[in-house]
């Protein structure tokens, strides 16, 4: 194998990547990013020594989270910033050893080499050097809760919000997949991930909220105008507020593709006039949708696909994304703002977008906008205009079963109510599904970074219903996941108590059968099965 890469629901055969990845991913991609979680690793063993010693370094974690965001499925592509990146990680690991003449015999702490040699020990390193197939898998979906929550914890931190104990627990969880072998420790500290899930999901919603206002019910037009537009993708808030400011009174319209879309509920981007619409589908059909869109395309984070030929000179990446060849816009200044004037030259050159459809969705029912509709809400709980909420979460992709999604929604009965968040949306989003007493029978939290709003919701539905255990709610969730911020999620779900999940399109590769086996009899995690059968069995709480 010149490869091993199973972190991601398109894992190859169900088992792992083993020359390519699907993603499209190297081998030596895949063998630098093995290595760069390595080091990471040893950097975090060298960091809870230093908070053991009563002398944190207050800004490990943060650059420990921006670090694995890079290696997250669909981020980074560029090897040689994986490359710098590595070597970054090396310096701060040895300026910190210095600082605390702290010595050990783990290689992960003394590693060093030249980029020549990293390919040769990322081999010796990467995931299969943990022999043991259930440490291993312990391992492993502690290091992908990790980066689904380093992805959150980033995002947060841009915005200014940030946690010592979220960065400690990522520093000491990761310092833990490496030094730890005990399988019962390791389930405690994969639902501990899960704890410190719910806190960094809370603390990003906090961030978006508090600086762009709480999403509001928004219809969002999927059209376009004759204007050059500029298009928008991956997840980052910060990087669509210093665009549209940059491209204010330019002649330029911006459009939102994929998980961008939730942008538009924020009231603080509503007063940008050239703020136009949504671009497109879900992210795996970018190739497409980037080659009719005419204009410059800026990529924020994941998730990005190999680019063609047809956009590749309009393809700019920023934050952790990265593309070999692809204009980077480098980090904004300490505060100051990105420089997004490549982008608005290029796009002053380009043809407006060509239309892909003429209509509108509706969206923006985060927590705070459930929360003002809770009477009626209970009122049709009460009256049995709704009999169920089907929580139907996650992420989209290529698998041809993922068509389940669209088939259970326009399955369900007209009492069901389905809440969602992230891109797993695109399977059902422009389906008219009605509603029930005014309530939409689909209500869209936003991005996979807003799924803090189904984990409130949820638990404020607990208070109103006055119930003790949260599975006695008329609530199943039936989630799509794809990578590692879909982990996060699943986990912070379990550490809530939630049961009965139902998982697909597949169960993850990495879950080894003991691991797999502890998750079904605990909380009984499931497959998805046919279509008709799970509706009937979720209608009735199964």
């Amino acid at each position: 194998m010149s490869m091993f890469c199973f972190q991601c629901e398109e894992a190859s055969k169900g088992f792992g990547c083993t020359t390519k990845g699907v993603c499209g991913k190297h081998s030596t991609t895949a063998q630098l990013q093995d290595l760069l979680v390595y080091l990471l690793k040893g950097l975090a063993i060298v960091a809870d020594e230093a908070i053991q010693q009563g002398q944190p370094d207050t800004s490990v974690g943060r650059f420990i989270a921006e670090a694995l965001f890079m290696t997250i499925t669909n981020a980074n592509f560029d090897d040689a910033r994986l490359e710098a990146k590595i070597q970054a990680i090396i310096a701060r690991r040895d300026a910190l050893k210095t600082a605390l003449n702290y010595s050990s015999n783990l290689d992960a702490v003394n590693w060093s080499g030249t980029p020549d040699q990293y390919n040769a020990k990322a081999v010796i390193v990467g995931v299969l050097s943990q022999m043991n197939e259930d440490v291993r898998s312990l391992h492993e979906l502690l290091v992908y809760g990790l980066k689904g929550m380093a992805a959150y914890v980033d995002h947060a931190a841009i915005l200014g919000f940030e946690k010592t104990e979220i960065n400690t627990f990522i520093i000491t969880g990761l310092a833990a997949s490496l030094t730890e072998s005990d399988l019962q420790t390791l389930i405690g500290w994969v639902l501990k991930c899960g704890e410190f899930g719910v806190t960094a999901m809370a603390l990003l919603d906090e961030a978006n909220t508090s600086t762009y206002g709480n999403p509001e019910i928004t219809t969002v037009n999927l059209g376009v105008r004759t204007n050059p537009g500029i298009l928008i993708s991956g997840h980052d808030l910060k990087d669509i507020e210093e665009l549209l400011q940059q491209t204010a009174g330019t002649g330029i319209d911006v459009y939102t593709h994929s998980e961008m879309l939730p942008a538009h509920y924020y009231p603080a981007f509503k007063k940008y006039s050239h703020f136009v619409g949504n671009y497109g589908n879900a992210w795996w059909e970018q190739d497409k949708d980037f080659a009719s869109f005419n204009g410059p395309i800026l990529m924020t984070t994941n998730c990005i696909t190999p680019v063609k030929d047809a956009y590749r000179d309009r393809i700019f990446t920023t934050g952790q994304a990265g593309w070999p060849g692809a204009l980077h816009i480098a980090d904004r200044p300490q505060g100051g703002t990105k420089d997004f004037s490549p982008l608005i030259e290029r796009a002053k050159t380009c043809a407006p977008p060509i239309e892909l459809e003429q209509r509108h969705i509706v969206g923006g029912f985060a927590h705070a906008q459930v929360m003002a509709l809770a009477d009626q809400v209970l009122d049709a709980v009460k009256s049995g205009a709704i009999k169920r909420f089907i929580v139907m979460g996650g992420c989209d992709g290529r698998h041809k079963q993922r068509s389940y999604y669209t088939d259970v929604a326009k399955a369900l009965p007209k009492e069901a109510v389905i809440l969602t968040a992230g891109c797993a949306k695109y399977r059902y989003n422009k389906l008219d599904l009605g509603d029930i007493n005014g309530i939409p029978r689909l209500l869209d939290a936003g991005q996979c970074n807003d799924s803090y709003s189904l984990a409130y919701i949820a638990l404020k539905l607990k208070e109103i219903f006055g119930v003790k255990d949260i599975n006695e709610l008329p609530i199943s969730y039936d989630i799509a996941w794809y990578e590692q911020k879909a982990i996060i999620v699943l986990l912070a779900l379990l550490y809530l108590g939630v049961k009965h999940i139902r998982l697909g399109p597949t169960l993850p590769a990495f879950l080894s059968p003991n691991v797999a086996k502890v998750l079904i009899e605990q909380f009984d995690i499931k497959p998805i099965g046919e279509v008709e059968a799970d509706v009937r069995a979720m209608m009735a709480a199964a």
